[in-house]
C-alpha cells in the first residue's frame, strides 16, 4: 500500500482504502513464493479473506517475492498474522528487503507498530528491529 498521507496508528487497511487515505498496490506487482502447498498459494495470500492464507511447502528461507515493474515508493506494508490460529506456521521473522533488482536487495530497519487484538480494544505496541518473509 502507499500512503498519499500520513497513515493512523492501527488503522484498518481497508477501511483506509475506503477513505482514500491509502492505495492498495500489490495488484501492480509480481507475485511469487519460495514454495507453497497446493491451494495456499499467492492467490490465497492476496484475497482479502482472513480464513485462507499462504502454506510454504519445501525447506527454509520461506519467502514471498513481490517485484514491480518499475520503480515504486512503497510506505506501508501490512502483514496480518494470527499467532493463534496456528502458532506452527506463524513466522518468528519477518525480513524486509528493497533494491532495484533481485541481486541487490538490503534489509530495512524499521519501527513496526502492531495492533493486538485479544478479545478487548485494540492495543497498541511498538517494536524496532529488523522486520523475514516478504521481499519486496
Amino acid at each position: 500500500m502507499t500512503t498519499p498521507n500520513k497513515t493512523p496508528p492501527g488503522a484498518d487497511p481497508k477501511q483506509l482504502e475506503r477513505t482514500g487515505t491509502v492505495r492498495e498496490i500489490g495488484s501492480q506487482a509480481v507475485w511469487s513464493l519460495s514454495s507453497c502447498k497446493p491451494g495456499f498459494g499467492v492467490d490465497q495470500l492476496r484475497d482479502d479473506n482472513l480464513e485462507t492464507y499462504w502454506q510454504s511447502d519445501g525447506s527454509q528461507p520461506h519467502l514471498v517475492n513481490i517485484q514491480f515493474r518499475r520503480k515504486t515508493t512503497v510506505k506501508t506494508l501490512c502483514i496480518y498474522a494470527d499467532y493463534k490460529s496456528d502458532e506452527s506456521y506463524t513466522p518468528s521473522k519477518i525480513s524486509v528487503r528493497v533494491g532495484n533488482n533481485f541481486h541487490n536487495l538490503q534489509e530495512i530497519r524499521l519501527w513496526v507498530l502492531l495492533v493486538v487484538a485479544c478479545g478487548m480494544p485494540p492495543q497498541h505496541s511498538l517494536m524496532s528491529g529488523a522486520v523475514s518473509t516478504p521481499r519486496i
